[in-house]
């Protein structure tokens, strides 16, 4: 479908595709499965410890100043009013009125300079950590949390893509650390595509098939072990262990009154199955909406858009904190890039890099702040500045991870972050 509000740029055609991880190798090979659940107390322990991370990605380019950072009553403010939150001095955009009464929970970094206005390479930065060059490609944030916190004997899939249209495929979002690590992409509430048993094949039948499998697999292996095949094999049991514990992926399950007060629409479906899966293990989820690259009447949409993210969003952080779950859950919110402050002929807002949002929550991050600040009409950093790779090793160090550390991939040592950026200590306590 053609986006008439968009640039149309090839590059961000091609960025949209890979960043909802379209490129899948087949809705069979996936992971799942709630073993460890099966003891309560068990399962109330890996609740309270388990570290996870939850990204709400704001596709397209999220304008700040109708989000994080207004500046009413300025030539580049736009036609919204600041609204106070329940934090005082701190003020986010009139289009956020239920999450602004979330705020205590919440910390605005507000001085955010990337300095890429290209939507391919922004996104690239902000998943990785890293500016993307041809020397090589590195794995996202929800794959290197997947492998860093995700238990070693859980039988659940570490990285969770929620986008629509989703089916069960794997991203190639892992890099070196391999298909084990890449995201299964999941959409409209419902579990994966083709994880049930067809009704014509009995179960001691498929289980005597499973067992020849893994038998032939075991053979093959023996004599031909590469990191190809094991994940070839890894995939078949992880799939097998999903038919078993589907309904962990089926945000049916949850409670009507829940799905009302999240919302009907797509986004409110897709953050209560990111609760869902987070209280059932999953490590790493990602929650994608929409498209916000608004050249054209960027206001008009703002109002439509952040109506939805507004109701589900505030619903999230209200429940993740009510359940407990906040000091182990880091939530993120963010985009390639900002909106620029100028407004254009369209009544839009192109492109921004040098001075726009991020909102975090959960974990170590300090609640109810606002760091960093721009100036008065919001085109420039004045203080507080942070970047792509020092929000990436703050997101490890907010989860418990060593950002400085490396892991092993075939006997090589490969960073974990950018080893020439840091975590911004301001935002961590």
């Amino acid at each position: 479908m053609k986006v008439n509000y968009a640039c149309n740029s090839v590059e961000h055609g091609m960025a949209r595709r890979q960043f909802l991880g379209s490129a899948a190798i087949g809705a069979g090979m996936l992971a799942g499965g709630l073993g460890v659940f099966t003891n309560r107390a068990v399962a109330e322990q890996l609740r309270s410890d388990q570290k996870r991370i939850v990204i709400f990605n704001m596709h397209g380019g999220l304008s700040q100043l109708e989000s994080w950072d207004p500046k009413p009553g300025t030539d580049t403010g736009g036609p919204f009013l600041a609204i106070p939150t329940s934090v005082p001095g701190i003020h986010v955009s009139e289009l956020l009125p239920q999450t602004a009464q979330q705020m205590h929970h919440l910390c605005l970094a507000r001085g955010v300079n990337t300095s890429e206005d290209d939507h391919g390479k922004g996104a690239y930065m902000m998943m990785t950590g890293r500016r993307q060059t041809p020397a090589g490609n590195f794995p996202q944030i929800g794959a290197v949390a997947a492998k860093a916190l995700t238990p070693v004997d859980s039988v659940l899939p570490g990285y969770i893509a929620i986008t629509p249209g989703g089916s069960g495929g794997r991203g190639n979002d892992s890099a070196y650390l391999g298909p084990k690590y890449s995201s299964v992409s999941l959409g409209n509430g419902n579990p994966p595509q083709n994880t049930t048993r067809p009704e014509n094949i009995a179960e001691t039948s498929d289980a005597a098939r499973q067992e020849f499998r893994r038998k032939a697999n075991e053979k093959f292996l023996n004599r031909r072990r590469t990191a190809l095949t094991e994940a070839f094999a890894y995939s078949y049991e992880q799939a097998e262990q999903l038919m078993r514990q589907r309904d962990v992926f089926d945000v049916t399950k949850e409670p009507a009154e829940d799905v009302e007060r999240y919302g009907s629409h797509d986004f409110g479906r897709h953050c209560l199955l990111a609760r869902r899966l987070l209280e059932r293990g999953i490590t790493s989820v990602q929650v994608s909406h929409s498209n916000y690259d608004t050249h054209n009447e960027n206001f008009n949409f703002h109002i439509e858009q952040m109506g939805e993210f507004d109701r589900s969003f505030s619903c999230f952080v209200a429940d993740i904190a009510a359940r407990g779950m906040l000091d182990s859950t880091l939530i993120v919110v963010l985009s390639e890039f900002g909106r620029t402050p100028n407004i254009n002929q369209y009544y839009g807002r192109d492109h921004w890099s040098k001075a726009w949002s991020v909102c975090l929550a959960g974990c170590r991050i300090p609640r109810g702040v606002a760091y960093g600040r721009t100036n008065a009409n919001g085109t420039a950093v004045e203080d507080g500045q942070v970047d792509h790779g020092s929000l990436f090793h703050t997101y490890l160090q907010a989860t418990g991870v060593d950002s400085f550390g490396s892991f092993d991939i075939d006997g090589r040592d490969m960073p974990i972050a950018d080893p020439s950026s840091a975590a911004v200590a301001q935002l961590l306590t």
